[in-house]
This record gives C-alpha cells, sequence and structure tokens, in this order.
C-alpha cells in the first residue's frame, strides 16, 4: 500500500521549503503526499516578507474534510506561528488519531524572520510534545523549548534531546548543522539508546527549506521502516540534495536544496 502522508505547514510560494519543499520529498520517497495550509507567506530566497496566518476554523476544515475522507498514516507538522493555531493543532490530532506524528519546530526561517510567535514556544512544548513520535529541533529550536542556553557541544546536545525526552515525546532527533565542524552530526535519542547519525558538511549557500525537507522524509519513511532505518534514510536523501543544490541555481539568495535529484 502507498504511505498517505499529511503536511500541516505554512506555504513557501518560492517553492523551497515548507507545504511545498513537504510535497516534493513525500512525492521523491514514493509516499502520497496531502497538505493543510496554516499560513501564507510572500518570500523568495532572499528572504520573508510577509505572513498571513490562516484561521483556526479554516485549519479545522482542512483537516476534518481529508481525515473524513482518507486513511492517514502520518503526519508532519511544521510552522504553527501561533497559540491558536498549535492549540487548535492539538486538538484535531487528540480527537483524530494518525499512527506517526512527525513535529518540525519550524520556528526562524533561513533568512532570520521569525515564524513563530513567543506565545506559540509553550502551548508547543505543553501540548504537541506529548503526542509526537519524534521531535526534529535544531540547536536553536531546542534552547528555546528548554529555556536555556543553545549547546554548544555534542554532549550538550544529548543532554538537552534527554530533557526534551522528558517532555513527553517519544524520541529526539537533535540536529547538529549549527555546530563548527567538517560533519553534520544528528543523535536520535529515544528512552532505550542514542544513535549518533552523520554526514559530511557540505559547502553550498543552498539549503532553504533542509528542516522541512528532513523531517517530511521522516514522515513519509517511518510507515514502512524502524525509527533507526528512517532516521538515516531520510538524512541520506537530505544529503543528496543538498549535495545536488548548486545544479538547480534558483534565485538570488539561500537557493532550495534539489529534492528530484535522483531524477533530473
Amino acid at each position: 500500500m502507498t504511505t498517505i502522508a499529511l503536511t500541516i505547514a505554512g506555504s513557501d510560494p518560492s517553492g523551497g521549503a515548507g507545504i511545498q519543499a513537504d510535497l516534493k520529498t513525500f512525492s521523491a520517497l514514493g509516499a502520497y503526499g496531502m497538505s493543510v495550509i496554516t499560513a501564507l507567506t510572500a518570500q523568495s530566497t532572499q528572504g520573508v516578507d510577509a505572513v498571513l496566518a490562516i484561521s483556526p476554523e479554516f485549519i479545522e476544515a482542512q483537516f476534518n474534510t481529508l481525515y473524513q475522507d482518507i486513511q492517514i498514516d502520518s503526519v508532519k507538522m511544521g510552522m504553527l506561528m501561533n497559540k491558536e493555531i498549535v492549540t487548535t493543532v492539538h486538538h484535531l490530532l487528540k480527537t483524530n488519531p494518525i499512527p506517526i506524528i512527525v513535529l518540525d519546530t519550524v520556528m526562524v526561517a533561513k533568512g532570520g524572520h521569525s515564524l513563530l510567535k513567543p506565545d506559540a514556544i509553550t502551548a508547543i512544548r505543553e501540548l504537541l510534545l506529548p503526542l509526537a513520535t519524534i521531535i526534529t529541533p535544531n540547536l536553536p529550536e531546542a534552547a528555546a523549548l528548554l529555556d536555556c542556553d543553545e549547546a554548544k557541544t555534542e554532549d550538550d546536545m544529548q543532554k538537552q534531546g534527554y530533557e526534551l525526552l522528558k517532555l513527553g515525546c517519544k524520541a529526539v532527533l537533535m540536529k547538529g548543522g549549527h555546530l563548527p565542524s567538517n560533519e553534520s552530526p544528528d543523535y536520535l535519542i529515544t528512552q532505550n539508546n542514542t544513535v549518533k547519525i552523520t554526514a559530511p558538511r557540505i559547502q553550498t549557500k543552498n539549503t532553504h527549506g533542509t528542516g522541512c525537507t528532513l523531517s517530511a522524509a521522516i514522515a513519509a519513511l517511518l510507515p514502512n521502516n524502524s525509527l533507526p532505518d528512517a532516521i538515516a534514510q531520510a538524512k541520506n536523501y537530505l544529503h543528496g540534495a543538498i549535495s545536488h543544490a548548486n545544479d538547480l541555481n534558483i534565485g538570488k539568495g539561500i537557493g532550495p536544496t534539489h529534492h528530484f535529484y535522483r531524477w533530473w
């Protein structure tokens, strides 16, 4: 059976991140993708110019229309923007179970524009983390969720991962891309063990949408793979997409990764 994956996130009209990146990733990895849009953005490779939140009522209408018709195997959550949207999504997932929930704690765009209101951080911590099969924070996002300083070492990463685990999620993928090293170290942390997953750091400015792509890849792969295997395959896919990002030559700023590098 084809995996059916749903993304609940914001729209990126430039196609590099958000809903558009998620749907490309689902397709590239053999999953059928669907979407519930939480926000519209006016953005390009040079940054975010404007953001318009979708009303909680219309987010609920989008979700209910899909859920009543189609069996959903996994859901990936991205940009949720404010407390009202977080509360709405929590209610929807609490009352309409989906087997796999991947939470990408999107807070800031690559260009530095904030995509999350301060009151939403507490709501995500208290409402969505306990529902999540896995969360995928980078180092600034992990620090914001824990209200602490950003991790500076791999030991700090692991400690913060365990602290996040205590908040109720089943697994944490701590992403170490912000560490200054020749590799990009990630740590998959569960109640049973910790697995380090590394990849060589790729020298390119074209990394727009990498976080969205990784979490979407996990949502596409997890229904048919163990958690460690899904993470490893997702990271391998992302590494290939970043490796070929310069082939696209899109825009004047931080360009997108190449989601279809295996076919183009």
